[in-house]
């Protein structure tokens, strides 16, 4: 992003807002919008100061008012009703003194509203990154026509800030075809496309990302500076190729991306991110900071804006092998921790061959599966099942550890060729286990030559070890790292 860009953008917007007895809109209210259904819906503007705007809808009588205060910022919300596949509009008026002007969108679906941010995980296209693709893109792409009338995307553009910004420009609200699918966030596309085949109503999803950016781009200054670790005027001017404005950036995000939507009604939250805190103990901390300033933002509280998140996927290039396994124990952590939160495993989407690829090309079962714990927990279809097998507890016999989890009730998805176990004795050096199940047995055995007398148990505890064991409902075994005999997690695993 080039300064001269934000300069231009922000004197195009003054100039708009200067014109007298106009309605100018911030290019999210927009046609193709989605509105959160059975809802009091925001909608907001510039219009000439002073002046009465009206808002009627097309899908009652009703009209609704407000007054365009000094500075010509105006909002107001409007009643939705239920969620419709029908196209309504909205007309916006201004009624000054003299003379009247009004703005109309069109093909306007009401249904559920969900805020799809993160870093490049999220920010993923359809089309893929460079020696990272999607899978089965290219049908996804050629069909995403089918979904118009259902799905619609709005996707808002990295675009950085030192201050609070009140409009971002770039993100209209886009329906599904083979031109625009190609550059729409592939897991939140499949994550609306789960919702709506289930929930029967019109999604839309409001992307906002940027690849590789950290928990605190995306916090205010005032809480960053509470941060000793963080020196902000030195980290706006340090750069990167004699650049500041880049993605490990402190609050620019916040600034130039999250506040400026803040307005826009939604039902909550899903989250892909994690990689640039990687190695930071302070990743647990800050990103519960970070979770209550989105629903602050979006003017909701803990019941009303639930936040679902996906853990990091596994990838060679993350340094000390344990540094990404304790970020996963974090973020399943806050899953539990913070409240109407989750978090969805995903270490066995990625492929062997993936290793170097910080992009599997999975995105489509991590879409769904935030879509099946967000179908579970906020719209109470309790028959999908989202519970992952965790780690219970553990026992020694001799040479052998016998494993316990919980919710795999009914076992497992395979009982050979099982990896990704490791053991360790009092030296602390962790082996690869053979691990094994018994026919009618719910636990997992487990045991490596090296090891006598085991003391830990771990399971897809590297920065790359992609698992392969699922429950019956095919959702997989949470990494874990565990001593032997404890029934509870430490707390270096987490507890789910």
């Amino acid at each position: 992003m080039k300064k001269s860009r934000i300069v231009l953008t922000a004197i195009a917007l003054a100039s708009m807002i200067s014109a007298k007895a106009k309605i100018v809109l911030p290019d999210l209210v927009s046609d193709n919008m989605v509105l959160q259904q059975q809802t009091e819906a925001r909608l907001w503007g510039k219009a000439t100061p002073k002046s009465t705007v009206e808002v009627r809808c097309s899908w009652t009588n009703r009209i609704f008012r407000t007054t365009a205060l000094q500075d010509s910022t105006w909002l107001l919300t409007v009643a939705t009703p239920k969620a419709s596949f029908t196209p309504q509009t909205i007309v916006i008026t201004e009624k000054g003194d003299k003379e009247a002007n009004s703005v109309k969108l069109g093909n306007i679906l009401i249904g559920e509203v969900w805020y799809a941010g993160g870093q490049s995980n999220m920010e993923m296209p359809l089309s893929g990154f460079r020696n990272c693709p999607v899978g089965n893109a290219s049908q996804e792409i050629a069909t995403a026509g089918e979904w118009a009338g259902k799905i619609r995307m709005a996707t808002v553009p990295k675009t950085g800030a030192t201050t609070p910004q009140e409009w971002v420009s770039g993100c209209r609200w886009q329906v599904p075809s083979p031109a625009t699918a190609k550059s729409m966030s592939a897991t939140a596309w499949f994550y609306a496309q789960m919702m709506e085949r289930v929930l029967q109503v019109p999604v839309g999803i409001l992307t906002v990302a940027w690849g590789g950016s950290s928990v605190e781009g995306w916090t205010p200054r005032q809480i960053l500076e509470t941060y000793k670790d963080i020196d902000i005027p030195k980290e706006l001017k340090r750069g990167w190729n004699g650049k500041w404005w880049e993605y490990y950036t402190p609050l620019i995000m916040y600034n130039g991306m999250l506040h400026p939507v803040r307005h826009y009604t939604i039902r909550g939250f899903i989250w892909y991110q994690g990689e640039s805190n990687v190695g930071k103990s302070t990743y647990y901390d800050r990103m519960k900071t970070m979770i209550k300033v989105f629903r602050d933002e979006f003017g909701g509280s803990p019941a009303s804006l639930p936040f679902y998140l996906s853990e990091i996927a596994p990838w060679a290039g993350y340094g000390p092998y344990d540094s990404a396994p304790l970020l996963r124990d974090a973020q399943h952590r806050i899953g539990r921790d913070v409240e109407n939160a989750g978090c969805i495993c995903i270490n066995d989407l990625v492929e062997p061959f993936e290793a170097r690829q910080i992009h599997p090309h999975e995105k489509r079962q991590v879409g769904y599966r935030l879509a099946y714990m967000a179908l579970n927990n906020t719209y109470g279809l309790k028959d999908i099942n989202t519970d992952y097998p965790t780690y219970d507890h553990s026992t020694v016999s001799n040479d052998t550890v016998r494993i316990f989890f919980k919710h795999a009730d009914n076992g497992f998805s395979r009982m050979d060729d099982i990896r990704g176990f490791e053991i360790a004795g009092d030296d602390g050096k962790f082996y690869p286990a053979q691990a094994m199940i018994k026919e009618n047995d719910l636990s997992i055995y487990v045991i490596a030559k090296e090891v006598a007398a085991p003391k830990k148990v771990q399971y897809g505890y590297r920065a790359f070890m992609p698992g392969n064991i699922r429950s019956t409902y095919g959702l997989p075994v949470v990494p874990f790292r565990a001593d032997i005999g404890n029934y509870q997690r430490s707390l270096k695993a987490g507890s789910n």
